[in-house]
């Protein structure tokens, strides 16, 4: 079996990665030749695989790891676990998931394909953008409100549904749109086919506006942003049971009925890890100014739940990270 290494980071966990593959009897082929591979093994967790998948047309299936970090979804398993993992890699025994991407298109210009969501909003905060909607050339709605999102179904999980929108089961042919903070209290989130155009036009604030492509790269927007689904799904290589989107569509439903039952701190520390990222608990006491004891109680109340993890902090032994269970 043919496969290739990718990765944003440091060459020598690339290599290493890599001397696992071969003493496993596959043959890892140069960066150059990813094309030809049948699996692309991508370092670098959740953002790794977004990443490759934006410089990378390549059709090949693509294994995502995380280094020295809980887990993803799009990356599900840690480097270390890879070599449990590389009997039934190199047999081909997993499954392939073609997840839908969309394509952008800001101002007549081309963008990278976006796999979770595009969203249009004034590039300074608590500043109203007015914009038109159209969807398969037919105007929905003319809005005045802070933004509005165009999401897949892998995306609709995630920013989309925190604003409100409908979370859009794997495997459905729909984007969803969400007008956020509409002054028209009657506004209600979309969901449309993913054969149809989706056009937000004559995009005005008295602020700049941008478009922000899968909550990483901003682009300025004149007038117009446009959205269709890319010819070519992503194609994210599944390893085992619970590993697929809808696992990972169901784990979120029980995180959401458990966050009505958690201490208001558990809710602060789950968020802050959700948007800043792992972080030590006097990082965490730091960052929401809640006493060092309340940190403690709210972080054993997290990790009994499975939601939060531990792990020793690579620079200073006798100093833990925490991050969320599953990323």
């Amino acid at each position: 079996m043919d496969v290739a290494v990718w990765g944003p980071g440091a060459r020598a966990a690339q290599r290493r990665v890599a001397a696992l593959l071969a003493e496993a009897g596959m043959r890892v082929l140069p960066r150059q030749r990813l094309d030809e591979a049948a699996c692309v093994v991508v370092l670098g967790g959740d953002r790794g695989v977004r990443s490759y998948l934006r410089s990378q047309r390549g059709a090949a299936p693509v294994l995502g790891l995380a280094e020295g970090e809980e887990a993803g979804f799009l990356a599900q398993a840690d480097v270390r676990q890879l070599p449990s993992y590389l009997s039934k890699l190199s047999r081909g025994d997993y499954l392939v998931e073609e997840v839908p991407r969309l394509a952008v298109r800001i101002d007549g210009r081309d963008a990278f394909p976006v796999l979770n969501d595009v969203a249009v909003f004034p590039s300074r905060s608590a500043t109203l953008m007015e914009h038109t909607l159209t969807v398969g050339g037919e105007e929905v709605w003319h809005d005045n409100g802070d933004g509005v999102i165009i999401s897949t179904p892998i995306g609709s999980s995630a920013y989309s549904m925190s604003a409100g929108g409908p979370v859009i089961y794997p495997g459905s042919a729909a984007f969803g749109i969400i007008s956020v903070n509409s002054l028209d209290v009657t506004r209600r989130p979309l969901v449309v086919p993913d054969s149809a155009t989706v056009r937000i036009s004559e995009v005005s604030a008295s602020m700049r506006c941008e478009a922000v492509l899968d909550g990483t790269d901003r682009h300025r927007v004149v007038s117009a942003v446009e959205c269709s689904r890319f010819p070519e799904p992503a194609r994210l290589v599944r390893l085992g049971r619970g590993s697929s989107a809808v696992s990972a569509l169901a784990k979120k439903v029980h995180l959401a009925g458990d966050l009505l039952r958690m201490p208001p701190s558990s809710k602060l520390l789950l968020k802050t890890l959700e948007y800043e990222g792992p972080m030590t608990q006097r990082q965490l006491a730091a960052r929401t100014l809640l006493p060092a004891r309340t940190v403690r109680m709210a972080l054993s109340n997290l990790a009994s739940r499975g939601y939060v993890s531990r792990r020793v902090s690579p620079r200073d032994a006798r100093q833990k990270i925490y991050a969320i269970s599953g990323r």
